[in-house]
């Protein structure tokens, strides 16, 4: 079904690539009938075991069937080229090795953009959204393709619950194409930029990103990509006419305050490069919503911008968006929660005997919680320096392995120097992109769904 609008798009733009999309799509349908008639499971309850793999597998197949379309219609000729691709488009990172992306065809560049606007929400979620799912306990996909420390449900029902979700996400979709269009912009650039935006993506179509758009463009696009990258819990007290508790939420209060800050900073930093304090503070605007929120668009090289400006956006990367928003990163309740804890231990150091309990969101945060953020720390430190370990051996500058790392890592796009927003990926070895699609996927999914693949106790009986 997904396949289907790259070949309208093709159809629309009398492209040849478009017989390739309609292929793949012709052979997902028949292979997905006979699966459906030879090999359904006899039970269809879905426990955390299942949740975990059923939707880590999701996310490497539908990579892996996505890519196809490019390296059979020779717009990517490698088809590690293509799953790297393809993967960084369901996983919302952006990264490219394309060199030239508008020497592509529509429906290929339509197809990128809107991987993204699928894998934004997730896209598990999307088919919950959309058909009932047999058997029960439906939740536990939810929990393992939805980002943040803490999943739960809007409503009794997980179908009702990705149903709200969609609704609310498809709502602001409509509402930055309308804006978009009525501030001039082309039809196919504003679904296809909108499509990044909403899924905090980052893959632009053209080759300068969204420098080449106008200053209402951009701005429009700034504002949707920090509200994309809030809790779409708020947006759902909102809907439900519970306005004052949704604003009350801290770590939306602590995300549009880092960006507050960073936007400051970075305009005081970089006031000497532009021609006007507006467009200082309009450049430094964009890029701080694009990094934290893991979008990954570029109006500036801000790689030319002074260390300290690109030492924020380093940290802006690992930072991320808000939980439940379809932003990457750490995330920004998993930063509150580790603060109030270190400032929890020196207060105990200093009373011994004292009780303190950690609150996010006016809730204790139980000691459950308390160790699974742990654990993805620990988890994500360790995938990280072990990543950089192994891009190292293509023997590129520390800067350029680091932030290749943190950026797919992070799901946020573009890093520094030769990976920074007029560079790209395809200069790295097999091995590198390799590690890279990994850490995609494991910055996308939380890390641990990918992880319980190569753990030989979850495939005991």
């Amino acid at each position: 079904m997904f396949l289907a609008l790259p070949c309208i798009t093709a159809l629309i733009y009398r492209e040849e690539s478009g017989w390739y999309f309609a292929a793949v799509m012709v052979v997902c349908l028949l292979v997905g009938l006979i699966a459906k008639k030879f090999f359904r499971p006899k039970s269809t309850v879905i426990f955390a075991k299942e949740g975990l793999v059923a939707v880590a597998l999701c996310w490497v197949v539908a990579s892996a069937v996505g890519a196809l379309p490019f390296t059979l219609s020779r717009e990517i000729p490698s088809y590690v080229d293509a799953l790297f691709e393809m993967i960084s488009g369901f996983t919302t990172t952006g990264s490219s090795i394309l060199t030239d992306v508008e020497a592509m065809s529509h429906c290929a560049r339509f197809w990128r953009s809107f991987a993204h606007w699928l894998g934004g929400m997730g896209i598990l979620v999307f088919v919950m959204a959309i058909m009932p799912l047999g058997g029960s306990y439906s939740m536990y996909l939810m929990k393992a393709e939805s980002p943040g420390p803490a999943v739960g449900k809007l409503v009794p029902k997980a179908r009702h619950t990705a149903m709200l979700l969609y609704q609310i996400y498809i709502f602001l979709t409509i509402v930055q194409i309308v804006l978009l269009l009525l501030a001039g912009m082309p039809m196919f650039d504003t679904l296809t930029i909108t499509f990044g935006t909403a899924g905090t993506g980052g893959f632009a179509i053209l080759n300068s990103s969204c420098a080449d758009y106008t200053t209402l463009q951009q701005a429009i696009i700034t504002v949707f990509m920090i509200l994309f990258g809030i809790n779409f819990n708020v947006y759902f007290l909102i809907y439900a006419k519970k306005i004052k508790q949704g604003l009350r939420c801290e770590e939306m209060r602590v995300y549009l305050g880092v960006i507050a800050a960073a936007i400051i900073l970075i305009t005081i930093n970089t006031r000497g490069m532009f021609q006007s304090l507006f467009q200082t503070v309009h450049h430094a605007a964009f890029q701080v919503a694009s990094i934290i929120t893991t979008t990954g668009y570029a109006t500036t090289n801000f790689d030319l911008w002074p260390e300290f400006s690109k030492m924020i956006l380093v940290l802006l990367m690992f930072i991320g968006a808000c939980a439940g928003s379809t932003g990457g990163g750490i995330k920004v309740s998993r930063c509150i929660v580790l603060v109030k804890s270190i400032r929890n231990e020196l207060f105990y150091a200093l009373h011994p005997r004292s009780v303190h309990n950690i609150e996010l969101e006016g809730h204790k945060v139980d000691k459950s919680m308390l160790l699974a953020i742990d654990r993805f720390f620990f988890v994500y430190i360790l995938i990280f320096a072990f990543s950089v370990l192994i891009v190292s051996l293509d023997n590129f500058d520390f800067m350029t392995n680091f932030t290749a790392v943190a950026t797919t890592l992070n799901n946020v796009g573009p890093g520094l120097s030769l990976v920074g927003p007029t560079g790209n990926f395809h200069m790295f070895s097999d091995l590198s992109k390799f590690v890279m699609m990994f850490d995609m996927l494991a910055g996308r999914l939380e890390v641990i769904p990918m992880l319980v693949l190569f753990s030989p106790f979850m495939w005991k009986k």
